[in-house]
Parts: structure tokens; C-alpha cells; sequence
């Protein structure tokens, strides 16, 4: 056991690149394994997926990788509540596990607060970490197609990040954050969310 399992076990993966994860990582092998042995991830008050991302794939310098940190943490702040509805949590397990750091205008701003602020892992974007960061927040899932799209938001809100500055960053809409969203497993489960353009499709259950 650790900190949040009691009876249960961690899968950690090594690095690897989304297309990796997408075309090589046998997940619907695995979910489904875990399903026949009996095992649950979505359906218990713990099971957390989260999420690192590399510093280094996110700027060649600290000051690059910084600003794009702070677009990261204002467009997680600017969209809470519709990561809370992706994220499959409460609002009292993101507390608990992957609190908010607290909106701030500019996404410079957001980032000199979070270093004033306490320096702890249970954040939603986890910065303690030397070489990653790590997205909290999403809830743990034994449905391959939910672990793809989650990887794939996470990709393209740093993608967003890193291409766009802070003012078209703020001017952005989650309406046109999704839209230029790539990813069949994204955009199904965005529309399972009702969080695609008023596009809803039919909710297959989660494991």
C-alpha cells in the first residue's frame, strides 16, 4: 500500500511520446486484464491518472519553459470547470488530491503566484518535479479509449501553450480550445462529456 491504495497496485509506464501511446502501448490488453481479474479504477474514491509531461518539451531555455508553465496553469485555471467535468472527480477529491492554485489574470501573474504560494504535489499541475510536471487532476480509468483521450487533451493544452502567447492565450474560449482539438478518442469524449460544441454522443461506462 501507499499514501492513497490499501489494497491495490500502481501502474507506472516509462517515458514514451503519445503516437508511442496511441499505436504501441497495449492499454486495451491491460484494461481489459485488470477488468477480468477483478480490479477497479474509475468506480473507487481513490484511483488517480496522472499525467507527466517533460520541462525540456516545453521550451529550449528555463525562461521559455517558464512562460510556458505559466499559459499551462492559466488555461487549467481558466477551464476548471470543464476539466472538472473531464476529470470525472468531485470537487472534494481535487482537493484533496489536486487542489487549484486560484485564477489569476495573466498567465505571467499565475505563475509568480504559484511560487509564492505553498510548494506541494497535491496540485492540480504538480510543479516539485526537477525535469516534468505533472497533470493531477483526471480521475483513474481501466477504459483504454478514456486513457488516450486524456493523454491527448494534455497534449494539446501544451501544444496550445507553447504555440500561442499570453494575450491569445486569454482571448481563447474553451469553445475554440476544443475545436481545434485533434484526436478521435478526444473528440468522442469530449462529446460523451457534453463538452464538444453541443455535440453529445451516448456515455459508455466507465471502469
Amino acid at each position: 500500500h501507499d499514501g492513497s491504495l490499501a489494497d491495490g497496485f500502481e501502474i507506472v509506464t516509462h517515458p514514451m511520446t503519445l503516437e508511442y501511446h496511441e499505436s504501441q502501448m497495449p492499454w486495451t490488453g491491460i484494461c481489459s486484464k485488470a477488468r477480468k481479474l477483478g480490479y477497479y479504477s474509475h468506480q473507487t474514491d481513490t484511483c488517480g491518472l496522472h499525467i507527466h509531461v517533460n520541462r525540456d518539451s516545453l521550451g529550449d531555455t528555463n525562461t521559455q519553459q517558464e512562460a510556458v508553465i505559466g499559459r499551462i496553469i492559466y488555461l487549467v485555471e481558466r477551464y476548471w470547470n470543464e476539466l472538472l467535468i473531464f476529470s470525472r472527480r468531485t470537487e472534494y477529491q481535487l482537493t484533496r488530491w489536486a487542489c487549484r492554485y486560484g485564477y489569476k489574470d495573466q498567465p505571467k501573474e499565475m505563475l509568480e503566484h504559484v511560487k509564492k504560494g505553498r510548494s506541494s504535489r497535491y496540485t492540480c499541475v504538480n510543479l516539485t518535479n526537477e525535469e516534468t510536471i505533472e497533470f493531477r487532476i483526471f480521475k483513474g480509468t481501466l477504459k483504454s479509449n478514456t486513457i488516450i483521450a486524456t493523454l491527448q487533451l494534455v497534449n494539446h493544452l501544451c501544444s496550445v501553450a507553447y504555440f500561442l502567447s499570453d494575450e491569445e492565450a486569454r482571448s481563447l474560449s474553451w469553445s475554440r480550445f476544443v475545436a481545434s482539438a485533434d484526436g478521435n478518442e478526444l473528440i468522442r469524449y469530449l462529446k460523451e462529456r457534453r463538452l464538444y460544441l453541443n455535440d453529445p454522443v451516448e456515455t459508455e461506462e466507465e471502469a
